[in-house]
């Protein structure tokens, strides 16, 4: 058993911990996003509280979102590893079992060259979305040898759950994560995922004569093919009671993975903060995601990621606030620098406030540099579990 689940206990205290999905960034005229933003809350909370630097898997790795989050939530991401498709399904609400092999997927645009133009299909509309799920669950019904359940996300993004007896989960990606190429086949990566890859050939056959109308999303993509791990719960390792606001699936899937209840909410900001001060209170561990800071660096561009860090701290962190919990933490799941429109290895800025802070190193802000001399140094995201419980008073000692 990890130390930290032998010492930890239950207790009254509240734990929150609010993720700025890709927070870090790199300087642009000597200045990062997140130092170029006006961030008058999180600057007067940082000076009472404790700063570091995370590293989400080890250092030089960048990691997805997955990973990433799981390391906050205090899993080892190399230890347990969970495949894209699962997150996405239980983020959906559907139910998973041993049997279903579960995949991402996205709408997207084909050329006339047979190249993909567009991964995202112009972010067609989630009603739109719906209906070519409709469109294609009717067509998938001539499959056989497997049930095939297709479901919608959000936008252009939804999932394909095949279930049957001995499906395997390497298969290779239809997604070629760029444009300009052409679609991958479904190959099996090991002799026991020859029924998995010709089930999904299969689809997107299929697929291809159900979606040959569309403008734009005329074509699918496939990737994440997963099934589900046994991981144990936070309940079960941190005697938590946890519970999960977050608009985008997978991010709710990624809570359901290790035991948080989802709480309703819709998809702006507002509703999330709105469900932190009415449909939370009964929790001691709240995870609330907010994800567009992310999307503006994924696009490349800098200033929008600066205006939404102002409007996070000048809507969010007085919100925080306000539900006065014991422990809270503000922070990313990885760095998303503008000027690299994607993921990074960075490590992210981490503010934690309790009563039982010693404060920054000195005076700066909430800033990746303030951060760089901050009492709490730089660790792995999955020792931030451990701070948490240990500030909210939720840790035995250690021997005698």
């Amino acid at each position: 058993m990890p130390l930290i689940d032998s010492l930890a206990r239950e207790g009254q205290t509240r734990i929150v911990l609010a993720i700025a999905d890709g927070l870090g960034g790199l300087p642009r005229r000597g200045k990062t996003e997140l130092e170029s933003a006006a961030t008058p809350n999180l600057d007067r909370l940082a000076a009472r509280s404790s700063l570091g630097l995370a590293v989400p898997v080890e250092p030089g790795v960048t990691p997805g979102s997955g990973p990433a989050h799981l390391a906050l939530f205090g899993y080892d991401p190399l230890e347990y590893q969970v495949g894209r498709g699962v997150l996405e399904a239980l983020g959906i609400g559907l139910e998973v079992g041993p049997r279903d092999l579960c995949c991402r997927a996205n709408f997207a645009t084909l050329g006339p060259d047979g190249l993909v133009s567009d991964r995202r299909a112009g972010r067609i509309s989630t009603e739109l979305c719906a209906k070519l799920c409709a469109r294609l669950q009717d067509v998938v019904r001539a499959i056989t040898g497997a049930e095939v359940i297709v479901a919608p996300g959000k936008e252009h993004r939804f999932v394909v759950v095949f279930r049957s007896d001995g499906l395997d989960e390497a298969v290779a990606e239809t997604d070629p994560q760029h444009t300009g190429a052409a679609p991958a086949s479904p190959t099996a990566l090991r002799p026991e995922a020859a029924k998995s890859a010709a089930l999904v050939a299969e689809f997107v056959r299929l697929s291809v004569s159900a979606l040959a109308q569309e403008k734009n999303a005329n074509c699918v993509l496939l990737r994440g093919f997963a099934k589900v791990p046994k991981i144990p719960t936070m309940n079960e390792r941190f005697r938590l009671k946890p519970a999960c606001i977050a608009a985008y699936p997978m991010y709710r899937g990624l809570a359901r993975l290790v035991g948080m209840d989802l709480v309703e909410c819709g998809a702006e900001w507002k509703d999330e903060l709105d469900a932190l001060g009415q449909r939370a209170a009964g929790y001691d561990f709240v995870y609330i995601h907010f994800k567009e800071t992310d999307r503006a660096g994924e696009d490349g561009d800098f200033d929008a990621k600066v205006e939404l860090i102002e409007r996070f701290d000048e809507e969010v962190v007085p919100a925080l606030e306000r539900v006065k919990p014991d422990v809270l933490c503000i922070t990313g799941d990885h760095s998303t620098p503008a000027l690299m429109a994607g993921h990074s290895w960075h490590p992210v800025p981490v503010l934690l406030a309790s009563a039982y802070g010693r404060g920054p190193a000195q005076a700066g802000g909430f800033t990746e540099r303030a951060c760089n001399q901050g009492s709490l140094g730089r660790f792995y995201s999955r020792q931030l579990m451990g701070l948490l419980l240990a500030h909210a008073m939720r840790l035995a000692k250690f021997g005698a």
